[in-house]
């Protein structure tokens, strides 16, 4: 028999082992409603609707023997899907008895989840690297003064299109290092990261200081909605989006080698990736494409999934079900794999990027901070 009923205890127990790297890999889906997984997922799972299972299944949860628990809102909606799963093959599924309102009974409280909330990861970068920062106000005054001052928010470009600071540039969080040059060919020019509140103008900010790029860099105190709650109004509209420049290309990069140094960024060969991917009893992998959906639409390497990677960053837990799995990312010239990477091997996993551009030099950079490699945060 392949499907138990679990308590919370146990996924308590699983969640704790897995975020701490030394449990077994742990596969965690809510079958709600988008709707419903949109008003709260206290258990940061991959949500994945009952009515999609048999269609994205595998897509999420590659690997058929990985432990696998479901959640749902105690309706027996996980009870159907986990037939559905067993028809397709899984031999190790769990229902975690009561859903979301057993696992939220007595508050959320000490309880662990699948992945540390972007909030949290970036504000703990803030205190523990003393990121610089500036309030609205601060910046609209040197607005006025015509200060040589660039505003570059991280957001998606749709969102960037709904709300943003006047004046301000699009460079999703990926991409921050890909496109600097062109939108900051000036050292001397003072650098200030957005988005809607913290996490991602967090991580860009920090993302330029750890790269090393010669400007004054700093964060907007809660982006946008800092803006709005000072009585400054938000432009509108988004922009054509153009390749990077050669130079901005080379520029990229060179800081991403900082980065990768840092981190002990490492590649691994197609046959490698082949090999792993091939292994259905021990380990999970991912093969993600972090570039652009565009991008990846027209033209991508066979099994591999559209994962941005500013959202892959922010919102792990949305592409990656699988805790413990092995993640393998995949760009043109290394640039934006790397600045993903770097982020995520902070929050716990396990990333190795697919041989590129970068491969030769990367191996350089790993050899080079083996003597020398930085304490990072812990997931």
């Amino acid at each position: 028999m392949s499907i138990r009923n679990i308590h919370r205890a146990t996924l308590q127990k699983w969640l704790t082992e897995s975020g701490l790297g030394n449990g077994e890999e742990l596969a965690l889906l809510d079958l709600r409603s988008v709707e419903a997984f949109a008003k709260g997922h206290p258990l940061f799972a991959t949500n994945l609707p009952v009515e999609n299972l048999q269609r994205d299944a595998l897509r999420f949860v590659p690997r058929k023997s990985v432990r696998l628990v479901l959640v749902d809102n105690g309706d027996n909606t996980a009870a159907q899907g986990a037939a559905t799963l067993e028809r397709l093959g899984y031999t190790d599924i769990n229902v975690l008895t009561g859903g979301i309102p057993a696992w939220t009974a007595d508050g959320l409280n000490g309880l662990p989840t699948f992945d540390i909330p972007g909030i949290i990861f970036s504000e703990s970068v803030r205190d523990l690297r003393g990121t610089p920062s500036i309030e609205a106000a601060q910046l609209k005054t040197l607005y006025d003064a015509k200060e040589d001052v660039i505003v570059i928010d991280t957001r998606t470009r749709d969102e960037f299109a709904r709300g943003h600071v006047p004046g301000a540039v699009n460079a999703p969080g990926e991409e921050i290092l890909y496109r600097f040059l062109d939108q900051v060919p000036n050292p001397d020019t003072f650098v200030v990261v957005s988005c809607a509140g913290l996490p991602r103008a967090i991580i860009g900010a920090q993302t330029l200081i750890d790269a090393q790029v010669p400007n004054r860099v700093a964060f907007l105190e809660d982006g946008t909605a800092g803006w709005t709650r000072a009585a400054l109004e938000l432009a509108t509209g988004g922009e054509q989006r153009t390749p990077a420049s050669t130079a901005a290309a080379g520029f990229g990069v060179k800081h991403a080698l900082a980065l990768a140094a840092r981190a002990d960024v490492s590649t691994v060969s197609q046959q490698g990736v082949e090999e792993w991917l091939a292994d259905t009893e021990k380990r999970t992998t991912y093969l993600l494409d972090i570039r652009s959906a565009e991008e990846y639409a027209a033209g991508h390497v066979p099994g591999s999934i559209s994962a941005p990677g500013g959202q892959l960053l922010a919102v792990s837990h949305r592409t990656v079900a699988t805790r413990g799995a092995r993640l393998v990312l995949i760009d043109d010239d290394g640039t934006r794999a790397v600045t993903t990477a770097y982020w995520l091997r902070q929050r716990g996993w396990e990333v190795l990027l697919l041989e590129n551009a970068l491969g030769e030099a990367l191996g350089e950079a790993s050899t080079a901070s083996a003597t020398q490699t930085p304490e990072l945060l812990n997931s």
